[in-house]
């Protein structure tokens, strides 16, 4: 049994702040101790109650200053984009065509698919981020890629192969009984192997014959415990070619509606222009949306509105995406922050708790893991974000006149980026620790 115990200021959602009344949402503790035994948290509270529980021999860290927080949860971002990120000037059917779909063909290439692979698992931990669920590119290889980067930190891990026909270049497309035998096979290999978890992945309707989503949907059938992503009504001219190519359906909800991908295991990035029959349908099936506020910003898409979504009488549940490459950073502060911008612009002030809720046990609600990640208690997964407050001159400043936590928190959100990452643990371990030598 391997025992370490953790010192600091926690601060933890337990339920939607959206929908229940803040002082019910949150439990911080200004000097917490989080214990963690194989991996899972056997037990949080106060230092003082926990000292005396210590183990005289157990290896204790201190973080004076700093908070103690679930480690982030990232709903929905491509790993085989990382290259193209911050590229200029398109909406998203032209930025498929000239940025995204080159980077996808390179993933074919096992040794490129793992460096980059590395490279974001990495760049996912040096931003606090220990859960995400992950778009790979067409290439079987691509999934072997992560999972294997994923499994060496033991990390919680959602991927999938892009299940694509139609409408793409030919050196990226399949086929769907290839997408379907592929699935299965990397179902077969990867799938509750350590954390990592498959998720069915056909990247949208537009790419997608009526053949492969009708499949996808077989995949779903057979293996209960599945999860699927996807999009959906990201941008108007996405939404105008879904009509065109499926006019037999009644709104662009009802194509995966229709060949059984709308579901409580399933999430869809974006969401933007659902309708309200459309949002209805989300509510009464439990399927989830991502939230992708750099990238909607970024490519032009549009403005969720998250007051809409969330405060309905059908509320959907909502979890917070990077949505890189498209997506403009790693950092989930960096999210959360554009998210408020979003949230602003459409006449609603996002609090810190609902930001930090979307970011943690939001994400994890959506994905269907909020029983093992995003919050800390007891049983738990022991992914942990350990943020610095003071971590630059300006956050310093900012923290000294800080009147109360939320003040702090929303502070740190709107200012702070990678550099407030302290450390990051996944299942208990170490696994990133800033350089604070320069």
């Amino acid at each position: 049994m391997t025992e370490l115990a953790l010192r600091g200021a926690t601060y933890t959602l337990v339920t939607d702040p959206f929908l229940n009344s803040a002082s019910d949402c949150a439990v911080y503790e200004p000097d917490g101790c989080i214990l963690i035994r194989d991996g899972l948290i056997s037990e949080i509270g106060a230092y003082a109650a926990l000292r005396e529980k210590l183990p005289a021999d157990i290896k204790l860290r201190h973080y004076p200053g700093a908070i103690l927080m679930p480690g982030f949860v990232d709903a929905h971002i491509h790993y085989p984009q990382v290259e193209i990120i911050g590229s200029y000037g398109a909406q998203l059917l032209e930025w498929l065509n000239k940025y995204t779909f080159p980077a996808e063909a390179r993933f074919v290439d096992g040794d490129h698919a793992r460096r980059i692979a590395d490279f974001f698992i990495a760049e996912l931990q040096r931003n606090g981020t220990t859960s995400a669920s992950v778009f790979c590119s067409s290439a079987p290889a691509s999934v072997d890629a992560i999972f294997e980067a994923a499994r060496r930190s033991n990390m919680l891990l959602l991927a999938g192969k892009i299940m694509m026909d139609s409408h793409a270049p030919a050196n990226l497309v399949d086929t769907a009984q290839s997408s379907y035998d592929d699935s299965k096979a990397l179902i077969k290999r990867w799938h509750k192997r350590g954390r990592c978890l498959y998720t069915v992945t056909p990247r949208f309707a537009l790419t997608s014959s009526p053949a492969q989503l009708e499949l996808a949907g077989a995949l779903m059938r057979e293996y209960s415990d599945l999860r699927l992503q996807s999009h959906i009504s990201e941008n108007r001219a996405e939404v105008a070619r879904a009509a065109e190519l499926y006019p037999q359906r009644a709104h662009y909800t009802d194509i995966y509606e229709h060949y059984g991908l709308l579901d409580e295991r399933a999430i869809y990035g974006h969401g933007i222009h659902l309708s309200e029959d459309e949002l209805r349908r989300f509510h009464e099936t439990g399927a989830n949306i991502a939230h992708c506020p750099t990238s909607n910003f970024f490519i032009g898409s549009g403005l969720f509105d998250i007051a809409k979504t969330k405060k309905a009488a059908p509320p959907v549940t909502v979890g917070l995406g990077s949505d890189v490459g498209g997506g403009t950073s790693f950092s989930m502060l960096q999210t959360m922050s554009e998210a408020y911008k979003m949230a602003q612009l459409r006449g609603i002030s996002l609090t810190a708790a609902q930001s930090y809720y979307l970011a943690t046990l939001g994400s994890a609600e959506a994905l269907g893991l909020a029983d093992r990640v995003g919050r800390l208690g007891a049983g738990y997964a022991a992914d942990i974000a350990v943020l610095d407050p003071r971590a630059t001159p300006l956050l310093e400043l900012r923290a000294d006149v800080a009147e109360s936590l939320d003040e702090l928190l929303f502070a740190l959100m709107i200012c702070a980026d990678d550099r407030a990452i302290a450390a990051t643990y996944v299942a208990g371990e170490l696994v990133y620790k800033r350089d604070v030598s320069n």
